[in-house]
């Protein structure tokens, strides 16, 4: 792993091209190579803390950092007034944890061991967590369907709700983020014995690095991922016109993929090594997260950056996406077990889901 780190090379190049103003594309690539070392950085700076703290803390840890950037990202999106780009990006975390992280996690992992077990009682935990927050997404557009006024259209830059609306989502979003903080009570505190399961005296002794240096090197890690996925989506308009790809695209499946190149790398990472508990904290974890704190973030802070205040209303093909992983999902964790092939289910979804997006 220790190689990947040569790719760091990559971030001043970047950041060089960017300030020499050169093709977007080129930008577009070497902001997305940059992103590699600091992913793999990030990931064994989670390998450290998981090993001291437990599986729990280290994904939440991991979570919690590997969300800064598509944050960073979707709020310079929303100082340019682009809410359906946002809110493309959104459904693509919540969707791209849920299939393409799990997916990759339990193929990997599966391909290396014939059955992986993890604990059912905290992954229907975190289950549970993101088919709250799927519904609670979704039912804004069902007031406004309800209401006879049309959702959002693909081709879209930002869509006008009535005054009603903006103030559903801003109520929306406060109980969402009552529920995340609920959900840290939980998992860190009144059971956080489901979460962070007791270790033996080998695992314990992994841990090379101090707990502060793990936390500070996490933490310098998903700065380098915001740097460099700002660099990436803010070339990302003009190389996507360039080789013909949708803005609703963009957003959904490659800033959402940029965005949480940290959790893709960690989790499949502890998969391979037979960490499923970490793995499934990691994706399914990170997938509430979005919706749960993210999204209603990005509502709340819409009052005040931007043209205009983003409602919590998604489009159709987003509202397909968002209940496809709210079924999928807590079916395939309820055993506490995972194959190579569920993780190839997953992944044969995404990619249906992808093909659809792009020719939306």
């Amino acid at each position: 792993m220790r190689r990947v780190y040569w790719l760091v090379v990559f971030m001043p190049v970047a950041l060089a091209l960017r300030f020499a103003d050169a093709e977007p594309t080129l930008v577009f690539a070497a902001s997305a190579v940059g992103v590699i070392p600091t992913a793999a950085l990030m990931g064994e700076a989670t390998e450290q803390l998981a090993a001291r703290a437990g599986p729990g803390i280290g994904g939440l840890l991991n979570v919690t950092f590997g969300n800064a950037p598509e944050l960073i990202i979707a709020i310079f999106a929303l100082a340019d007034g682009l809410h359906e780009v946002v809110k493309a990006s959104i459904v693509g975390s919540v969707v791209g944890n849920a299939l393409l992280v799990l997916g990759a996690a339990m193929l990997a992992g599966g391909w290396r061991h014939a059955r992986q077990s993890f604990d059912r009682t905290a992954a229907q935990a975190q289950a549970g967590m993101l088919l709250v927050t799927v519904v609670a997404l979704a039912l804004p557009a069902v007031l406004q369907l309800s209401r006879h006024e049309g959702l959002p259209s693909v081709g879209e830059v930002r869509h006008g709700f009535h005054a009603d609306i903006n103030r559903v989502s801003v109520a929306v979003s406060l109980v969402l983020i009552a529920t995340y903080l609920a959900g840290l009570l939980f998992s860190l505190r009144t059971h956080r014995d489901l979460f962070n399961p007791a270790q033996d005296a080998a695992d314990a002794a992994e841990g090379a690095w101090s707990l502060r240096a793990s936390v500070l090197v996490l933490a310098a890690a998903g700065a380098g991922v915001a740097v460099m996925s700002d660099l990436l989506v803010g070339s990302i308009e003009q190389a996507s016109s360039d080789i013909g790809i949708s803005q609703f695209f963009i957003g959904a499946f490659v800033v959402a993929v940029v965005g949480n190149a940290a959790e893709h790398y960690v989790a499949v990472l502890a998969a391979v090594k037979d960490k499923m508990d970490l793995a499934v904290n990691i994706a399914v974890g990170s997938s509430a997260q979005v919706g749960l704190f993210v999204a209603p973030v990005l509502v709340l802070l819409s009052f005040a950056i931007g043209p205009s205040p983003m409602a919590l209303v998604f489009n159709g093909y987003e509202l397909a996406a968002l209940l496809t992983v709210a079924l999928i999902v807590p079916v395939l964790v309820s055993d506490g077990e995972s194959t190579w092939f569920e993780g190839f289910q997953l992944l044969a979804l995404y990619a249906v889901l992808g093909i659809v997006f792009y020719f939306a």
